[in-house]
């Protein structure tokens, strides 16, 4: 088992948004982190199931190490998707973030009952997303120990 920041590559991460805007914000904060990352976006559920299932054009999609997963999306709501990659036994295992700009008891419980990974309520001040990125950073890539890159019989 090793830390994220430990391995040869550069972190993956998925981030299931919706809102063009806090796309920006969340990818500019990683850029600016201390950690090599890949973002991959996803506006919809669907696609990050695709994405994360590497069908169709997803096929070569890396494994995310991370889902930052948002709650309000078209088609799919957030707590639907989580349910889905929680219920998988290929999927189950990456860490979903809930970023979210609801602060209700019944969306942070909803989703800790789906087997979210953290919650974290999205900052109404824009350079505060720097902040949290540094903070998942900290968290889930330097302090955390991860499963291996490789896992027989899992998708990878």
């Amino acid at each position: 088992m090793t830390k994220l920041n430990e391995r040869s590559r550069s972190a993956q991460v998925l981030l299931v948004e919706d809102n063009h805007g806090d796309a920006v914000l969340t990818r500019r904060a990683f850029r600016r982190s201390k950690l090599a990352s890949d973002i991959t976006v996803a506006e919809t559920g669907e696609k990050g199931l695709s994405i994360l299932r590497r069908e169709g054009d997803y096929a070569e999609a890396p494994r995310p190490d991370i889902i930052l997963l948002d709650l309000n999306l078209p088609h799919m709501h957030g707590q639907e998707f989580l349910s889905v990659i929680k219920a998988d036994p290929d999927l189950r295992r990456i860490p979903v973030i809930v970023l979210s700009s609801s602060s209700a008891d019944s969306d942070v419980s909803g989703c800790y009952d789906r087997h979210a990974n953290g919650y974290i309520t999205k900052p109404v001040m824009t350079d505060t997303y720097d902040d949290i990125v540094t903070k998942i950073e900290q968290y889930w890539f330097g302090l955390m120990q991860m499963p291996p890159d490789e896992i027989p019989g899992r998708l990878n």
